[in-house]
């Protein structure tokens, strides 16, 4: 689909691109996915994909019925999502680390039919399944299909089911305007909302920002952190090398920094996708070195949250690669705002990506001009078609071309874009705005620290001042000296009225599976609390 139609509403499923049209060109036998126990080629995904529709057939899943997928990240996960696209199912991939009781909402709440899962986190989802009546199959990846309590349930096996499938299929008949995924927002400010996105959005960004941006090429062997049940990894490992005929690693475990560093040595990528969280502990693993362990790494990307300059200044130094930071959403289902190769400021999310605008506004809509801060506003041809029921939100998110993305920006000189903060991240000092972002970053830059949260905290005049939750380096100890060091630390970086008046050290920081620091859960806590750690006023 060439760039300028991805509004045009035409025939089209997003399957035909990202899977029959690399077979079609000849790269039937060349590597699609590995997940460090299989591998996947690109004439298998189209084989297996072709069956599994016919399998939801099978099950009684028509066009429109929705299938939720709990999967963690294998091979099987392109195979269930695609083969859903091909049947014209909408796809539903949810996050891997929820508690039950979360899966009892979005599987409720979406309504589900189906459900394919990781033999390991069935455990998980089968003391729920009772109360969920619409939800008729369970289909088990990677294991035995067992179930404690089955009755209600059609069970089977992935692999079986694909097995015993016909190779032929007729890919379902959608336009480019059908919805063909959700993704469940992370809910830190509520219930978790269904983002619903359409088949073309998922070309639009492989072409607008992983083929113009990022540069991927056939060549290219992607590894990505992130998970591809978020819009982020979703991009990272399937839309953006797929586009393209490329490669990508897929890590089933946690990303710890172990597995990660093994992940780069054993699979040699010439991409990787992290988040600054990540790439903060790697450089504090004493293994970490040129290419971070690929001899063949030629460029890094981050989203997520803002990466700190001193952080992609000290990456590049002692990786040697640099770090395109950038800014997406789920509602937006990939980055729209980023440095580029040719054009990259640490410190800022860069510039618009090609095919998308941005502006800064203020609370009546107004546009705002360089160096004042406001919500960032954007519009693009990924744009989500809205939430799932929830109307209200969806007006208040999505105003027309535009969407909000509720995240304070400012827009400087040269027309890169700074973070500030979250709409509800951001407090005044003295009639002044601070960014906790920024204090952040200026502790972060000081070589005994880690990590930083920096929230707004009530003084014993009832006015408002920076209090930071610190995490140290490995071997470092926190002491009040260190407490003053600090403080004078981003007094001289940032500015006087900046300063954390409070210093709290801590083993970890609260956070998103995505890694994004949840500072609502520090401004949550009870000041009493504070008492059995290291707190200076």
């Amino acid at each position: 689909m060439p760039i300028g139609d991805f509004a045009a509403r035409r025939p089209y499923n997003a399957v035909s691109d990202f899977v029959d049209a690399n077979v079609a060109r000849g790269l039937a036998d060349k590597r699609a996915f590995s997940d460090g126990v299989g591998h996947l080629t690109y004439g298998e995904l189209q084989d297996k994909t072709f069956r599994l529709a016919g399998a939801l057939d099978g099950l009684g899943l028509r066009q429109e019925s929705r299938i939720a997928l709990l999967l963690l990240d294998t091979i099987d996960f392109p195979v269930a999502f695609w083969g859903s696209l091909r049947a014209g199912v909408t796809c539903i991939p949810l996050n891997t680390l929820l508690t039950a009781e979360q899966y009892n909402y979005v599987l409720d709440d979406s309504r589900a039919e189906a459900l394919i899962v990781s033999a390991p986190l069935l455990k998980t989802v089968a003391p729920i399944l009772s109360n969920l009546p619409r939800l008729r199959s369970i289909i088990v990846s990677g294991g035995p299909a067992t179930l404690v309590q089955s009755d209600a349930h059609d069970l089977n096996s992935f692999d079986k089911l694909l097995e015993e499938s016909e190779a032929e299929f007729p890919t379902a008949q959608t336009i480019s305007d059908e919805v063909a995924f959700w993704l469940y927002s992370s809910g830190s400010t509520g219930e978790p909302k269904g983002v619903k996105h359409v088949h073309s959005s998922l070309m639009a960004t492989a072409k607008l920002y992983g083929q113009e941006v990022l540069g991927i090429a056939e060549t290219d062997v992607v590894f990505s952190a992130a998970k591809l049940f978020f819009a982020y990894g979703l991009g990272n490992a399937m839309s953006f090398p797929m586009s393209v005929g490329a490669t990508a690693v897929l890590l089933p475990d946690r990303p710890t920094v172990e597995a990660v560093l093994t992940v780069l040595r054993r699979e040699q990528p010439t991409i990787f996708c992290g988040v600054p969280t990540l790439y903060a502990a790697m450089l504090a693993n004493e293994n970490i070195a040129k290419g971070a362990g690929s001899d063949r790494l030629r460029q890094c990307i981050s989203a997520g949250e803002a990466l700190p300059a001193e952080l992609g200044l000290r990456w590049m130094k002692a990786v040697g690669v640099d770090i395109l930071d950038g800014i997406g959403s789920t509602e937006m289902l990939h980055i729209f705002l980023s440095n580029r190769r040719d054009d990259l400021r640490y410190g800022t999310s860069g510039k618009p990506v090609p095919g998308y605008d941005a502006k800064i506004v203020d609370d009546e809509g107004k546009e705002l001009g360089p160096g004042e801060i406001g919500e960032l506003v954007v519009r693009g041809p990924s744009a989500a078609e809205g939430y799932w029921h929830q109307r209200g939100r969806s007006r208040r998110t999505f105003a027309g071309e535009w969407t909000y993305t509720g995240d304070k920006y400012l827009r400087d000189a040269d027309g890169y874009y700074q973070y500030c903060g979250r709409t509800d991240d951001m407090f005044k000092v003295s009639g002044i705005w601070v960014s906790p972002f920024e204090v952040e970053a200026a502790l972060a830059a000081h070589e005994a620290v880690l990590e930083a949260a920096v929230i707004g905290e009530e003084d014993e005049e009832k006015l408002i001042k920076p209090k930071a939750y610190v995490v140290l380096k490995p071997g470092i100890a926190g002491d009040q000296a260190l407490i003053e060091e600090l403080k004078t630390h981003v007094k001289a970086s940032v500015g006087l009225w900046k300063y954390p008046r409070w210093i709290e050290f801590r083993s970890e920081l609260p956070k998103t599976a995505t890694g994004k620091i949840q500072r609502f859960k520090l401004r949550q806590e009870s000041t009493a609390s504070a008492g059995a750690s290291v707190h200076a006023a």
